[in-house]
């Protein structure tokens, strides 16, 4: 019977060995003594007998043995010889009683190598056994910048509290987050049904997602095991059957297909052709039923520039679609749960398209999306990665690079404020298109850069520091919040007169809204979303008219004429603020002349034009309340493909200076214009 047996296991070996070999891998067992050869080993730590998972037994801890094995652990030797023997006999103690001795191993990065042990192991897995007993000693290797250490840290910190050790992550930051959803006290150590719970849980949903097909997934199966929990919530998903969680699965598959290709998205940048038709085009003929599209407000919208801005495209809506279509809000959702509840409570109401506001709302969004397919949710947000929801944001650095332009030509010294909110994707491109406007005319004029989200740093402090270093030209928030009176935003001028608005950069997020809804109706949206396996972000701007800038009578009519020329290029596709050489704050490239920045790259910034006089903040120097939204977009979190360039080409000829402004910052996101405040502008927003 051991006879048959090792047979079929060196007929798999040999297999293995041979694919290896086609594809020019390693054909043995990975041998530890020569992966440690340059590394740093801190310390070793006894984790004692433990329960370890055979399939992270990867290999063995000399040379010794691994050419008796394929690299799958199956046998590769002869029968007759004694390595054979061995094996058979063993094999027979597996079918009568099963292999109780435990190994001896090495664990190092959260794999194992075996020291004493190696035909035990390759018996217990050519039966699929799940589990063997071992004496487990750790090899610590010293922290360093490295991205698999660094997660290995945070998977030994993971294993204190859990002793958990068939969890395995890709990304940093995954072991807190699981912490964080499975215990109501994320730092305190699991109890023993703790990990009886999440071992019963675990065990399932590996068999469900295997059984898809998961196991052929570019992710480990704690990956995948994390994004559905993301959605699901541990409370719930550790009730649900093993059939259960393969429905489920069968739902979230896309959202798999997406993490497996890197969280890809794809950018539309102008809205899809349909025509000239309007909503209305799409009833004719039909009984007058009106399609419900509801907002949903994490705020209230008079405390918010940026809600007020939506809300404004909201009453448009109302005002030139109102016999066709029924709008409705909800606003003041402080939780998730309230979020949810809200979205799902309109769904029952009938409402077909839902549009979520902020990023803050992602995980609702999506939470609320997997369990209603035909219903249309979109979140406002940029470079988000779902596939079970659209995404929509503004190009607002088109019309920044316009009033970049205005305040080039118009300051007098060559010094110009900007105040910035929060160090977010598509901010950086705002301030950069800015700089580059100023650039273009007046190359020898800097750009002085404020953050009001960090501590310390207050709205009107900030302003008063400008004041300070003689700066009269501001390009501050796009609009006041609605409680708020005042003149200080878009472009504006300060003396001791007062303040003198010039021009603002607006966003017209009634005109974006009607075309989403056009895009939606026509079936466009499911159109593109089928293409290619990637997320859709719909980020459109002046060739969409929808963003804008409102000019002043305070300006030159030859320098109105220049900004108007470059508008109407943009609005044609005919001219792009980034296709120009750009070097940033220390002198490197970013951007060649005649290069054409890919809007990924300009989505993604994470750097400042030579021009910019400051920095961008680290989150630990924001306040709280700016902390969630800027770990979930903020651009920190952005790769630098630059940053493995020599120092020797660094130049540090632009260094930024320190940042002076003090005290605290007004709580908000961007937006528009009230009525009330045009009266210096040449009012040009026909739509809200």
């Amino acid at each position: 019977m051991s006879y048959v047996e090792y047979e079929k296991a060196q007929k798999a070996g040999l297999k293995a060995f041979k694919s290896a070999i086609s594809k020019g891998e390693n054909a043995y067992l990975p041998v530890l003594d020569e992966i440690l050869e340059n590394v740093d080993i801190q310390s070793e730590v006894n984790l004692g007998l433990v329960q370890i998972p055979l399939e992270n037994v990867v290999g063995t801890s000399n040379a010794g043995r691994t050419y008796a094995f394929a690299n799958n652990f199956m046998p590769i030797l002869d029968y007759k010889t004694e390595f054979g023997s061995k094996w058979s006999t063993l094999c027979d103690s597996q079918i009568e009683e099963g292999i109780r001795d435990p190994i001896k191993v090495y664990e190092y990065l959260n794999k194992y190598y075996v020291v004493e042990g190696n035909k035990r192991v390759s018996v217990l897995k050519y039966f699929d056994a799940v589990n063997v007993s071992a004496q487990v000693t750790r090899k610590v290797p010293k922290l360093t910048d490295d991205k698999e250490i660094k997660i290995y840290y945070e998977f030994m910190d993971f294993y204190k509290l859990t002793e958990i050790n068939y969890i395995s992550f890709s990304h940093e930051g995954f072991f807190k987050r699981l912490l964080e959803l499975t215990s109501e006290n994320p730092d305190e150590p699991w109890t023993d049904d703790q990990k009886k719970d999440f071992g019963s849980f675990n065990h399932n949903f590996c068999v469900a997602l295997k059984a898809k097909g998961g196991e052929k997934l570019p992710m480990t199966m704690g990956d995948a095991l994390l994004l559905f929990l993301d959605v699901y919530g541990y409370e719930n998903a550790k009730e649900f059957t093993g059939n259960e969680i393969k429905e489920k699965i069968d739902k979230l598959w896309e959202e798999y297909l997406i993490e497996s290709s890197g969280r890809e998205v794809s950018l539309k940048l102008d809205p899809p052709d349909t025509g000239k038709r309007s909503i209305m085009s799409y009833f004719k003929g039909l009984a007058p039923k009106q399609v419900k599209v509801a907002f949903i407000f994490d705020k209230d919208i008079d405390e918010s520039d940026w809600l007020y801005g939506h809300e404004l495209g909201r009453l448009y809506l109302e005002e030139h679609c109102s016999e066709r279509i029924k709008t409705l809000k909800v606003h003041n959702l402080n939780s998730e749960e309230d979020i949810i509840t809200a979205m799902e409570d309109l769904i029952t109401m009938g409402v077909k398209i839902i549009f979520t506001t902020s990023s803050r709302q992602v995980n609702a969004s999506l939470k609320v999306a997997v369990n209603h397919p035909d219903t249309v949710i979109l979140n406002c947000s940029l470079n988000t990665s779902h596939k079970l929801i659209s995404t929509y944001y503004a190009r607002l650095y088109e019309v920044k690079f316009l009033s970049g332009i205005l305040a080039g030509a118009l300051t007098t010294n060559d010094k110009i404020g900007y105040l910035a909110d929060y160090p977010i994707l598509g901010i950086t491109a705002d301030i950069n298109a800015f700089a580059l406007g100023v650039a273009m005319v007046n190359p020898d004029a800097k750009v002085y850069l404020e953050w009001i989200s960090i501590k310390g740093v207050a709205h009107e402090a900030a302003i008063e520091n400008f004041r300070r270093r003689d700066i009269n030209y501001i390009s501050d928030q796009i609009m006041i919040k609605p409680r708020e009176a005042g003149r200080r935003f878009g472009l504006y001028y300060i003396d001791e007169k007062g303040t003198f608005n010039i021009a603002m950069p607006i966003y017209q997020w009634g005109v974006f809204y009607e075309k989403l809804i056009n895009t939606v109706l026509q079936g466009k949206l499911k159109e593109e979303e089928k293409k290619d396996n990637k997320a859709v972000n719909y980020w459109w701007g002046l060739s969409a008219e929808v963003v804008d800038l409102i000019y002043s009578d305070k300006i030159p009519p030859a320098t109105l004429r220049l900004v108007k020329h470059f508008k109407n290029m943009m609005k044609n596709n005919e001219f792009y603020p980034f296709d120009t050489v750009i070097k940033d704050q220390n002198g490197v490239i970013r951007n060649e002349d005649n290069e054409h920045m890919l809007p990924e790259d300009i989505m993604k910034m994470n750097w400042l034009a030579e021009n910019v006089v400051g920095e961008i903040p680290e989150i630990d120097e924001l306040k709280d309340s700016a902390k969630s939204i800027v770990e979930l977009k903020g651009v920190g979190t952005v790769e630098d493909k630059n940053d493995e360039k020599p120092e020797a080409d660094k130049a540090v000829d632009n260094k930024p200076e320190e940042k002076t402004a003090e005290s605290e910052a007004n709580d908000r996101t961007a937006d528009t214009l009230p009525e009330n405040e045009k009266s210096d502008n040449e009012t040009k927003d026909k739509h809200n």
